[in-house]
Order: C-alpha cells, then structure tokens, then sequence
C-alpha cells in the first residue's frame, strides 16, 4: 500500500510541474495585444519572364503553327512512348525522339 501512495504521489507531483510548466510557457502569447495583421508587397505574378522583356510586335508566330507544332510533338511523343511498350529495352528507354522540341 505505501508503494502505490508513493507512485500516486509522484505522479501527481509530475502532473502538477508539467502544468506549471505549460502554464508558463503559454502565458506570455495571452498577454499580447492581438497584432494586426502584416501584408507583404507582392510583385504582379509573371510567366517565365519580364512583361518588359517581349519581343519587338512584328516577330510573333501566329496561335495555330504553335498548336500544330505542339500537337506534333505529342504525337511523336506517344508513338515513341507506344514503341517503348511493345519492345523495352534500354536502347529504346534512351532513344533520341524525332521531335525538334526537347524534353
């Protein structure tokens, strides 16, 4: 009996600093006066580049060549990857494609 008063007593002497402890370390966040709210200044997003930094007007290559290129490129890509899943190997896995854009 003494040994299970001993332990019970102990334990609560654990509980109680561990309650004076986080009663410490959190008194000090009550006591602060609510701080209002830091907004950082943000630059405007930009994609890959400044707006400053375009080309000069009379170079732009017109939506539908660069969808056609685009589409191309996909389909060499999937032929090439179809190709991959009939016969893999190494020399496939690391074979140049035939499209002109890089991966």
């Amino acid at each position: 009996m003494v040994m299970f008063a001993t332990i019970l007593i102990m334990s609560l002497l654990a509980v109680a600093v561990c309650a004076a402890a986080f009663a410490a370390a959190t008194r000090d966040e009550a006591s602060r006066q609510p701080q209002p709210e830091r907004r950082l200044a943000v630059a405007p997003p930009r994609f890959f580049a400044d707006p400053a930094a375009r080309p000069a007007g009379g170079s732009l290559v017109p939506v539908e060549v660069l969808l056609s290129q685009i589409e191309r490129h996909v389909r060499l890509e999937q032929a090439a990857a179809e190709d991959y899943l009939d016969v893999p190997t190494p020399d496939a896995l690391h074979s140049r494609t035939t499209s002109p854009f890089l991966n």
